[in-house]
């Protein structure tokens, strides 16, 4: 937002000069998110991830929000609490939950659940950065097969969790995945997220040149073969399980290649295309049919 004369200009959601890594994902989700706040009030809630790092030492702060730093398994809790205290003061600032991959995945997921459950009035986001990157890039349930990290040194061998059909199955008023590569998509979701009331969910994946041993300068395009390649699914889940599919994708071979190639983390000869093509074709197929029948499936 540009100020006038007689109204300064907003404070940016991620302030200059912060710490976070050239090319981090999660720095460029903080700023698509500042852009579609256009005047909106915010608290941050935000466990152990990259994100608390962000904020920088006592007293100052590279957030231009107020922000709760929490335990690592108890975000959308403390986000309850901020919630409920400013609906009974009619407070009208929205609580955002800005989690990674480890606090939403696994370590967090009994809090995620149970505020979805009751349907609290949180925005969570979780950027998935695909590893716990703020403790040495260790596997976590969002890694996917074939990576290599701290702890799978040879390529993890289980499956990516599916958080978006888990937060799906709750029946919260909305869960979508984000594309950074997508900025419109991206920003109409954000703001349609933030004017909703109860607990709503948004997945952006979140590339990590540390951790993906990638090029910094390379993230956007990252994200935008995924897409193309139909490994990361666009689309959006209302409460009453209507599926709609919101970027088509080409089922680009030569996208998903150059995915792979371009992360240090996959392990020459890790990663069979074709059984990661059958993968996602099986899953694309699933999607469709949920999107075309109007609910979720059994």
């Amino acid at each position: 937002m540009t100020g006038t004369a007689n109204q300064p200009a907003a404070e940016p959601l991620l302030r200059p000069g912060n710490t976070n890594c050239g090319g981090c994902g999660m720095s460029i989700a903080l700023n698509v998110l500042g852009r579609a706040l256009e005047g909106r009030q915010i608290q941050m809630v935000v466990p152990a991830c990259c994100a608390i790092v962000t904020v920088g030492a006592f007293p100052c702060s590279a957030y231009g929000v107020p922000l709760v730093s929490s335990t690592f398994a108890s975000a959308a809790a403390v986000g309850t609490g901020l919630a409920r205290a400013a609906r009974m003061n009619g407070d009208p600032t929205r609580v955002v939950c800005w989690a990674g991959d480890g606090g939403t995945y696994d370590i967090g997921m009994a809090a995620v659940s149970a505020a979805a459950e009751r349907n609290e009035d949180l925005l969570y986001v979780c950027y998935d950065n695909e590893i716990y990157g703020n403790t040495g890039g260790q596997r976590s349930s969002a890694t996917p097969p074939g990576a290599s990290t701290t702890t799978t040194p040879r390529g993890k061998i289980l499956e990516k969790k599916d958080i978006l059909g888990i937060m799906a199955a709750h029946r919260i008023p909305y869960v979508a995945s984000v594309s950074l590569a997508h900025l419109d998509d991206a920003t109409r979701k954000m703001q349609k997220a933030l004017d909703m009331e109860g607990f709503r969910f948004l997945h952006l994946l979140s590339p990590c040149p540390t951790g993906w041993k990638s090029e910094p300068a390379e993230g956007i395009e990252l994200v935008r073969q995924a897409v193309s390649s139909g490994l990361y699914p666009v689309y959006e889940v209302e409460a009453n399980g209507q599926v709609v599919i919101n970027i088509e994708p080409e089922m680009s071979d030569d996208a998903l290649a150059r995915y792979f190639q371009a992360q240090g983390r996959f392990r020459k000869g890790a990663v069979e295309l074709a059984s990661v093509r059958a993968s996602i074709d099986a899953g694309w197929k699933a999607l469709r049919r949920r999107a075309a029948n109007g609910e979720h499936d059994d």
